[in-house]
């Protein structure tokens, strides 16, 4: 199951007023960034976050997934609750690069 534009705005407005929001759709699935850097993995309607040591202690009682094949495991993140939403969400932005773009070929 894909994940749904109602739901991919509802994580947005749930994380509103930490910064610059955006989302971008990626392998048929969405990526959302903050203030240009990526910080939430959202597929088949679930929201993922990396494993960071900055954020252990906050997700020491959230489930874990694999938000595609391949991938390694996330913690998956209680959108309902948008205050702890944003307090990860601060976290993992201050740690995170705005990643290089890709050079042409």
């Amino acid at each position: 199951m894909a994940t749904t534009i109602e739901y991919i705005e509802y994580v947005c407005e749930q994380i509103e007023g930490i910064g610059d929001i955006r989302y971008k759709k990626m392998f048929g699935e969405f990526m959302v960034y903050v203030n240009d850097k990526p910080v939430i993995i959202v597929c088949d309607n679930n929201a993922f976050v990396k494993k960071l040591d900055c954020i252990e202690e906050m997700m020491k009682n959230a489930e874990t997934g694999y938000p595609y094949s391949g991938a390694k495991e996330h913690y998956i993140l209680d959108i309902d609750n948008s205050d702890f939403c944003k307090m990860v969400v601060s976290e993992i932005e201050k740690v995170t690069p705005i990643p290089k773009p890709r050079k042409k070929k």
